[in-house]
């Protein structure tokens, strides 16, 4: 029986608040904040609509520590849920830590001002979270988050090393947008634009982005979504198992990209209105991405008319007792049963279910410790497991690994 504040009220954390208010019995009090009350109003009227459960609203500034640790003094969490913005992370774990409550997350930390991720600003609050005796679950999302952990239970379950991950994240889904982005658009194209980079015998490999000449990528078949063309992308859970995975020779991670997503980010890119620096319109300043964010279509609001599934795995090759073999780990999620289930599309109810799972496994005890850690670093096969009882099953099959050279 605990108290659970979610800050983030986007797509991704109307997921989390259903799946908090569909389990009622170990989240007695939700709580949901955003920087505005409207968007956590329509969501606690759903909430209360679908489930019958009364959830608290509040407003935040998520980017000033001191104003959310007063909300976590009057709301008296035992977990704080992050689905807010990356920029936001070093914010909420201060004040966290400095009203000594758990600390979960689905993305990792990146300045405002550059388009630039990685995990070493919040890794440095290790020994901080340690002396004060409580947690902090980095990104538990699905990717990151459930690609690590389906790592962690290859390895614990089939290999005493691994030497080889790919995973592979589809979105096999349509929409009736000519273009839209399936999660934040600013959080979205500042990912897929940077350089590409991966992991080959300790030292990490740059290739062009996606959307540039030169990008790599295959088509791969998926299951049930068939054969998609997959385009190799930093992605931030990559940095985290280069680290923690033994024996690990080569990390590499794959998205699919439509040619009509991948001709609008080139457009947006080369007339400047994915630029992230203000610029002068008008006498004053303002940024260009941020302009185009309010522009495109709200990700939540796709969900109406989604067809189609997801399909997110891990080709994992590893050796057990001198032999070598490869498993495939992976979830297929359906666009139109989110939608009938919470009201969301795939992609955000693949992020926002694992936080809620994570904060489980934090509450019961049976992620427990003190400092900062990434999902790889707990025990996957609880969590696992309760996903899959809430929405997220996963499939493990014998499989043969992706050739060392690949792709166009």
């Amino acid at each position: 029986m605990s108290t659970v504040l979610i800050i983030g009220a986007g797509g991704v954390g109307s997921v989390t608040a259903h799946k908090c208010a569909m389990n009622a019995d170990v989240f007695t009090k939700i709580h949901l904040a955003s920087r505005t009350i409207g968007k956590p109003n329509t969501i606690k009227a759903d909430i209360k609509r679908r489930w019958g459960v009364d959830i608290t609203t509040h407003a935040v500034d998520a980017d000033k520590a001191k104003e959310v640790a007063a909300l976590i003094r009057k709301t008296k969490p035992a977990v704080v849920i992050n689905v807010a913005l990356p920029y936001q992370d070093l914010a909420i774990m201060d004040a966290c830590l400095e009203t000594g409550v758990h600390y979960i997350d689905t993305a990792n930390y990146e300045p405002k001002d550059e388009a630039h991720f990685e995990y070493s600003w919040q890794w440095a609050y290790q020994s901080r979270f340690k002396k004060r005796g409580i947690m902090a679950v980095l990104g538990a999302g699905f990717d990151p988050g459930v690609t690590n952990a389906y790592c962690a239970y290859i390895l614990k379950k089939y290999f005493d090393k691994v030497r080889f991950v790919d995973i592979l994240d589809a979105n096999a889904g349509s929409h009736d947008k000519g273009f839209a982005t399936n999660f934040n658009p600013e959080i979205n194209i500042r990912e897929v634009t940077q350089e590409v980079k991966h992991f080959n015998k300790g030292k990490w490999v740059k290739t062009p982005a996606v959307m540039n000449e030169g990008s790599v990528h295959f088509s791969f078949n998926y299951p049930v979504a068939g054969p998609r063309e997959s385009y190799l992308l930093f992605h931030e859970e990559m940095e985290s198992l280069a680290k923690n995975l033994p024996g690990l020779e080569r990390l590499r991670f794959w998205m699919t990209f439509g040619q009509n997503y991948l001709t609008h980010l080139r457009v947006m890119e080369s007339i400047g209105i994915s630029r992230i620096d203000p610029i002068d319109f008008k006498g004053q300043k303002i940024i260009p991405m941020e302009f185009l964010k309010a522009l495109l279509p709200d990700p939540a609001s796709l969900a109406t008319k989604y067809t189609g599934k997801t399909v997110i795995g891990c080709i994992v090759t590893g050796v057990k007792d001198g032999k070598e073999s490869t498993k495939y780990i992976y979830n297929v999620c359906d666009h139109a049963k989110c939608f009938k289930e919470v009201g969301s599309q795939a992609i955000s109810y693949t992020a926002g279910v694992p936080p809620v799972i994570a904060a489980m496994m934090v509450l019961k005890g049976i992620w427990k410790g003190a400092g900062v850690f990434n999902v790889e670093q707990l025990d996957p096969e609880p969590f696992l497991n309760t996903l899959a009882k809430n929405g997220l099953p996963f499939k493990v099959v014998n499989y043969k690994p992706l050739p060392a050279k690949i792709g166009k």
